[in-house]
């Protein structure tokens, strides 16, 4: 559990329109030390541009930004050009950013930051290449982080494959890195995620703000859930990264259960699918170990979450949003 009243945070992205609700709501209610992108909705080049557009338009102008990981470890990359457009972030007319990027590669800037800010939380909201690649280079910031929060896979099945979540699948290798860590993580996956629907309802909330950057959420929010009805047939947008923040604002959000979660890498329908194990007979037949009558399997590497206070959630993200001057 967060320690402190606004905890330091890094946030890891890939820029698409849930991403920058997560930005803004962490860089209003959290203490947001640095931003690091990856390629994931779109490319490297283009999560790093909509990054510093969202934050240019909050008037965010003193947190550093990073680009990092242009490709995932093994897969190809992946995008989602049918959800959130060609450039990542359709829906608003924004001017090309005067912001610059952090001079350093994304990896870099996690391994010295992170070591200057122990205790810290690291949020990632996209594929976990950047976070996988510096746990590699540097071990040690396991014992910097105080956890792991992060957006991606699912008790229940996928949005990619039947069984894969789209974080998870895009570099399942790195998912794995990240989950074998030893670190303490919070998953907000598609069984969670898909509570946080947004509707038209939203959209007018936003637009009655009279701020330019609810006029800049509400015009993102309208793409965002007309996608959703064209691609899926869905009556609005899930907000699926905002509630990887959500929780470590207001703990009530978000209901979490312990469980051992693995990442399949070589199964040919499941490849990239988080095996949730909240029933805890996770294990070998050697491994598992009947105890008067319990069945008990590895221990739990995470906490998942189970159930989200919709209300709560949508409280939560619009007041921030409605502080913005």
């Amino acid at each position: 559990m967060p320690a402190e009243p606004r905890p330091a945070v890094f946030l890891d992205v890939d820029t698409g329109h849930d991403d920058a609700f997560a930005i803004l709501l962490a860089a209003r209610r959290l203490r947001v030390v640095g931003i690091t992108t990856v390629c994931g909705n779109a490319p490297l080049e283009r999560t790093t541009e909509n990054t510093l557009k969202i934050l240019e338009a909050a008037g965010l102008t003193d947190i550093p930004v990073a680009a990092g990981m242009a490709r995932p470890l093994l897969n190809p990359p992946l995008h989602g050009p049918e959800i959130h457009g060609p450039s990542g972030l359709d829906g608003h007319d924004f001017p090309p950013p005067r912001l610059r990027p952090d001079p350093r590669h994304s990896v870099t800037f996690l391994i010295e930051e992170i070591r200057r800010h122990p205790g810290c939380w690291l949020v990632p909201t996209g594929p976990l290449t950047n976070v996988a690649v510096a746990l590699r280079e540097a071990p040690d910031l396991k014992d910097c982080l105080a956890g792991i929060s992060l957006m991606g896979g699912s008790t229940e099945g996928g949005n990619v494959t039947p069984a894969a979540e789209y974080n998870i699948y895009a570099d399942p290798e790195a998912a794995a890195v990240v989950f074998e860590s030893g670190i303490p993580l919070w998953m907000a996956g598609l069984n969670l995620t898909r509570q946080a629907l947004m509707t038209d309802d939203e959209v007018r909330r936003l637009r009655a703000l009279g701020t330019h950057l609810g006029r800049v959420a509400a015009d993102l929010l309208e793409f965002y859930i007309g996608t959703a009805r064209r691609v899926f047939g869905r009556p609005g947008g899930y907000m699926h990264d905002p509630c990887a923040v959500a929780w470590l604002v207001d703990t009530a959000v978000v209901t979490f259960r312990p469980a051992h979660v693995a990442v399949e890498l070589h199964g040919a329908l499941t490849r990239g699918m988080t095996v949730c194990d909240l029933r805890h007979v996770t294990g070998t037949p050697d491994q598992i170990q009947a105890q008067e009558g319990v069945r008990r399997g590895k221990p739990p590497n995470a906490q998942v979450g189970i159930r989200l206070e919709r209300e709560r959630f949508l409280s939560l993200l619009l007041d921030a949003l409605g502080e913005y001057p």
